[in-house]
């Protein structure tokens, strides 16, 4: 197998990767239980998810602004986890003593090393929707549940969390008022549609909003968030990027990849409909960068193995090679559901956890890639293995996917660090010398990390 790099020949920059604390932070954020070593198990999953020295050395989080079904009991939720707390009293004044496991958690993220807070919203405080619901009823789909009139209202609802958490030394980055636009959003979660005009809407009244807030200089907005790669992404892009003010308050277009399974062919095509937006993107706006906000394995059961490992490491390699994302974000970074999604399994009533390779080789690119690092041309002659590269002015790093059931070798140009994670390993770390023949092995992401003469 011969792999074929080219340093001069660079694409984006490296920003991170990170998970959502939904859906879990607000329970395992009360588990002060404590493990063989006299560690909070909250505090052992953090580490494991946060640390370089003792996890995979994740830098981003995402803590959900709750709508506050938590509180009322309205709606119709298929899981008690997908409530959340509210700050607001309903009288304008705020209570930052609720949701307590969750900003633990999100803390405890970074003092474990997370250096990045993005606030995300999935629906407005229930007391500023049409209904009254965190979600629309059923026969008020493709409705939105937010009116024109509380635009206001909301940005200042969601600034003012978001001056809360700043002043209390938190690294937010950004605030991401919009959460998957275009679906319907009537039950199961909190959630809230708006056609790509009222998304462009609403971003404009937090972009004029916050450029007023001198305490949020550092604080971007982000989104719109939208749900597939493949339905309108390019109306939800126009209307974010419309208005000088918005895109004056913004870094990036933030999207997810999903591209859940469709019946007909045509559809199910991801890369094709990554390499059409992309283009689009080079022509129309060529100087904004993308993020990928959020993706699962949108598949049912359990699965701790390498089948959804090596399907989670393909779409990380697609989104970082083709639409060119600065930073890739997982949805859920822990799961008690019966589902292809966390990155670490819960057992809500043993108050322990279960590991999974998906855990292992997201760490094999956010435990190496240097913050910062550019990537670069990499391509292998064996068409079966996907090659991804990045650099900075110390290392280079080399991430190599094998998804066959066949074993590949490659001949390291100089001394390097190996990290496997296959049926046997997770991120097994070894010294290989200059010139030497390594093994891939079948199913298996491996990360070369090279720096002449450091490993010696």
């Amino acid at each position: 197998m011969k792999i074929t790099l080219n340093p001069d020949k660079v694409y984006q920059k490296y920003e991170g990767i990170g998970a959502s604390g939904a859906w879990w932070a607000q329970i395992v954020g009360g588990w002060t239980n404590t493990d063989a070593n006299g560690e909070e198990m909250r505090n052992v999953i953090s580490r494991l998810l946060y640390s370089k020295e003792n996890g995979i050395g994740m830098n981003i989080y995402r803590y959900n602004i709750g709508g506050g079904s938590a509180q009322s009991g309205n709606g119709e939720y298929s899981d008690f986890a997908r409530r959340t707390e509210s700050f607001d009293t309903d009288d304008g004044k705020y209570d930052f003593s609720r949701d307590a496991n969750a900003v633990y958690m999100m803390k405890q993220a970074v003092r474990d090393g997370a250096d990045e807070v993005i606030l995300f919203v999935n629906s407005p405080i229930e007391r500023l929707t049409k209904n009254g619901w965190a979600h629309l009823k059923k026969n008020q789909a493709f409705r939105t549940n937010l009116s024109r009139k509380n635009y206001s209202t909301f940005a200042d609802y969601c600034l003012d969390v978001t001056e809360h958490f700043v002043k209390e030394g938190l690294p937010v980055k950004y605030l991401s008022p919009i959460n998957e636009p275009f679906w319907i959003w009537t039950g199961g979660q909190e959630g809230c549609h708006y056609s790509p005009r009222q998304a462009g809407q609403v971003m404009l009244c937090f972009a004029r909003k916050l450029r007023k807030r001198k305490t949020l200089d550092s604080v971007k907005l982000s989104g719109v968030e939208n749900g597939d790669i493949r339905w309108f992404n390019k109306s939800y892009t126009r209307h974010l990027l419309k208005y000088k003010e918005v895109v004056d308050c913004i870094d990036s277009i933030d999207l997810h990849s999903y591209c859940l399974h469709m019946p007909i062919p045509f559809f199910n095509d991801r890369v094709k409909f990554l390499k059409r937006y992309r283009k689009w993107l080079d022509r129309e706006y060529p100087d904004m960068p993308v993020k990928m906000s959020e993706w699962t394995h949108m598949v049912g059961g359990k699965n701790c193995g390498m089948d959804s490992a090596l399907e989670t490491a393909k779409v990380m390699y697609e989104d970082m090679t083709i639409l060119n994302v600065t930073s890739w974000q997982h949805w859920l970074a822990c799961s008690h559901y019966d589902y292809h999604d966390g990155l670490i399994y819960l057992d809500l009533e043993k108050q322990s956890y279960e590991m999974t390779k998906r855990y292992y080789v997201t760490g094999n690119f956010s435990k190496y890639i240097p913050l910062g690092a550019v990537r670069f041309y990499a391509v292998c002659d064996d068409k079966d293995v996907k090659i991804i590269a990045f650099k900075n002015e110390e290392k280079t790093i080399v991430i190599v996917i094998n998804p066959t059931t066949a074993e590949k070798s490659y001949r390291t140009p100089c001394n390097a660090l190996l990290a496997v994670t296959d049926k046997d390993n997770d991120l097994n770390e070894t010294i290989v010398k200059c010139g030497s023949e390594i093994a891939i092995s079948p199913e298996s992401v491996t990360t070369i990390v090279m720096n002449e003469g450091s490993y010696d």
